[in-house]
Order: structure tokens, then sequence, then C-alpha cells
């Protein structure tokens, strides 16, 4: 019964695809993500904190921990590699996600429906992707004339994009938005 190939295309009909699933163990951790750290059989280490602006967190006996920007099975590495070095002998070290951060983006000008938008559950949002939750181009917006103003590193950056050649070559890569992104649609010149 263990080979019949029936029983296995039931199975595998049942998982449906698995390759476009992401876990929450896949999204990296960012300011204002509500975690807690277990250390196996250390209560005293327990601790439940978020994540600050700078991307750190206030861990006992380590002090400020940077974190953010890791997937939590890296951090559990890095917190577990701190706690062994001087501290502990083998420390077993468990980091939960309690909630994520709210990711946002906005989507401003010839839209729609300009407004603020949640991230979809686990999942990215490139910039096609993102006018169309806005409900695509009002009829004066130009898909030529469209700017992402994003920070990196403590500094603002504007992306001079054109989302109409984008839609057309789809062997390019889409121009991926990040949470805060501030996406602004202009309008066509006659």
């Amino acid at each position: 019964m263990g080979n019949d190939p029936g029983t296995n295309q039931l199975v595998l009909a049942q998982l449906g695809d698995t390759n476009n699933f992401k876990s929450d163990s896949a999204r990296t951790l960012s300011p204002n993500d509500g975690i807690i750290v277990t250390v196996y059989q250390e209560d005293d280490l327990t601790t439940k904190t978020i994540i600050d602006k700078n991307g750190m967190v206030m861990l006992p006996l380590l002090g400020q921990v940077k974190i953010s920007g890791m997937t939590t099975e890296q951090a559990t590495v890095r917190i577990q590699e701190l706690y062994n070095k001087d501290y502990l002998v083998n420390p077993q070290v468990n980091l939960i996600v309690e909630h994520f951060a709210e990711r946002r983006f906005a989507v401003l000008g010839q839209v729609q429906k300009p407004n603020n938008f949640d991230f979809p559950q686990n999942e990215s949002v490139n910039l096609l992707e993102a006018i169309a939750i806005a409900g695509g181009y009002t009829r004066l917006g130009s898909p030529s004339k469209v700017d992402v103003r994003r920070i990196e590193n403590g500094s603002p950056k504007i992306y001079h994009l054109d989302a109409g050649e984008m839609s057309k070559d789809p062997k390019k890569k889409p121009f991926e938005i990040f949470p805060d992104d501030i996406i602004t649609v202009g309008q066509r010149t006659w």
C-alpha cells in the first residue's frame, strides 16, 4: 500500500503547491516585532520584548543584541552563540515571534484609490501589484512617471521608474516594494 501510485497522487493533491508557501521563519525580523526568547532550563533568561527602532533587543547577561534583518533561525543561532561564548554551555535557545509589526506601503497620485495598504500576510509586493492594489491608474495616470520614495541607511532615496515598460517585459525582474515605501504615480502630459 505504501508504494501505491494512486495514494501518492492523492497525498500530493491534498498538499497542493507548497513551493509558494513562505513560513513566518522565512520572514526577517524588523523593528516593532514582538518576540519571546527562552533558554531551556534557564527560566531567569526568558525575555518577552519588542525589537526597538534600531533593530536591537535587551537580553539578560548579553545586553543589547541586534537581530533586525535576520530570520528567526538566524537570530536564534546568534543569541545561542553569544550565550555559549561567555555564559552557558551548549544553551538551547528558542525564539518565538509573538507578533509581526504592521508592514505598510502608500500609493499616491494618479491611482483610483490612493491610500496606505497592508502587505499581504507572508508575501512580498512588487510595483505593478502595488498599483493594482490601489485600483490601477486613473485616466490621467502615467505609467512612465512613477516614483518610489524609500529610506535607505537613514536617508531618503527616490527611484524614478517606468511601470509601463516593466509590464511589457516579462523577463525583467519586478521592482520590489519594501515596508514604508511611498509610491507616487505622476500625471500624463499632453
